[in-house]
């Protein structure tokens, strides 16, 4: 009378190691779009990261100078709720839903819009929350949205560089070199603007609605 073979005996540590990677998510290393998902998600973020900061901006000095009823700016009691919680809760949000719920395809590309957005919301006010306080119009806002941007700018056509061309590093080149002109011609206006503008925007802060 014949048996049947026993299967040998595994570790315990060694029962995820044989499992089938047959549910590998879209954008994992396993995957081999993943550098075009990747670039393509990060142009994603990146608009709607720019369009929502900008017309928060947009929004928030019409309301202060009087050209949106002051009841758009959210109170709770009396308290100002500024939009940076809105960002903080889309963010949230969105990082349990990529995280719990994997997404693919259409769904993965609303939530990296809508992580964009959350992201605006609330780098847009990185100067109050960093210091706890003081005025809208703080300069560490305006350079953490700057370095997102550019953040999002490498991850989104940083890794196509090194496809590129001879004539389309000398015409990058040669537009670095003329931004740079350009930029030292501007220096005077943008200290002037600096010099008239912002006090403006302090004021118009001060005495809009709170």
């Amino acid at each position: 009378m014949s048996t049947a073979p026993v299967p040998p005996a595994h570790d315990a540590s060694d029962l995820g190691d044989n499992l089938p990677e047959s549910n590998s998510w879209p954008g994992s290393a396993s995957d081999p779009t993943d550098a075009a998902l990747k670039h393509r998600l990060a142009r994603l973020v990146l608009v709607t990261f720019v369009f929502t900061f900008v017309i928060a901006r947009i929004l928030v000095i019409f309301i202060m100078a009087g050209k949106l009823p002051p009841e758009l700016f959210f109170h709770v009691k009396g308290t100002h709720v500024h939009h940076l919680n809105y960002g903080i809760f889309l963010l949230s949000l969105t990082g349990g839903y990529l995280i719990f719920a994997r997404p693919v395809g259409k769904r993965l590309s609303a939530a990296a819009a809508v992580y964009g957005v959350g992201l605006a919301l609330t780098f847009d006010e990185f100067g109050m929350w960093l210091h706890l306080g003081g005025p809208y119009w703080q300069r560490a806002s305006f350079d953490a949205v700057v370095t997102i941007a550019s953040l999002l700018l490498l991850i989104a056509y940083g890794s196509t560089i090194r496809h590129w061309r001879p004539h389309h590093r000398i015409t990058v080149a040669a537009m670095v070199i003329v931004l740079c002109l350009f930029g030292w011609l501007l220096k005077d206006s943008m200290k002037w603007a600096n010099e008239s503008m912002v006090p403006r925007l302090y004021h118009l802060e001060i005495n809009g609605p709170s």
